[in-house]
């Protein structure tokens, strides 16, 4: 009779303890909710995936490479990005920069260098960059020509011309 009432007890303990249904569900952090193109852009008509948050909607990049910009680039990255990318495809800190101007458009880089905090906080590949690296990326006050330089470098070190 011990044992039953044993087994009554723990049978109860843990039915109640179960997963009842009416417990809510745990997100993920940096899951966003919608993150397809489609429903962004209906929860935020000013958002474009492909732009990401910031001021850069329009960057206009000639063929060729600029290689005095690509110069002073290259030297914002040695003072302000080196020390967390590498110009390879291997992550340092943060994700190397081989390849990174055929994944993301201009207006997106710009935005993201310009603007990371609230890029890290809305945009839906900015967050899976996160996920990957556990480190925000810090904002380093880059005026709008340092970006664009910045750009002109990524774009030298993937073999523009």
């Amino acid at each position: 009779m011990k044992k039953l009432l044993l087994l009554g007890i723990i049978g109860i303990s843990v039915a109640a303890c179960g997963g009842g249904g009416n417990k809510e569900e745990e997100k993920n952090p940096y899951q966003m909710e919608g993150a397809t193109k489609e429903a962004e852009a209906a929860a935020n008509p000013s958002y474009d995936p492909e732009r990401g948050v910031g001021k850069f909607t329009k960057v206009d990049v000639p063929a060729a490479l600029d290689k005095a910009m690509a110069g002073n680039g290259k030297k914002a990255y040695e003072v302000k990005c080196s020390s967390c990318h590498k110009l390879t495809d291997e992550k340092l800190v943060g994700p190397g920069w081989k390849g990174v101007t055929s994944r993301y458009k201009a207006e997106w880089i710009m935005n993201f260098v310009t603007n990371p905090d609230e890029m890290l906080d809305k945009d839906p590949k900015a967050q899976a960059q996160l996920e990957i690296c556990l480190v925000r990326m810090p904002n380093q006050n880059l005026s709008d020509d340092d970006a664009r330089a910045l750009y002109e470098f990524m774009r030298e070190n993937d073999g523009v011309k």
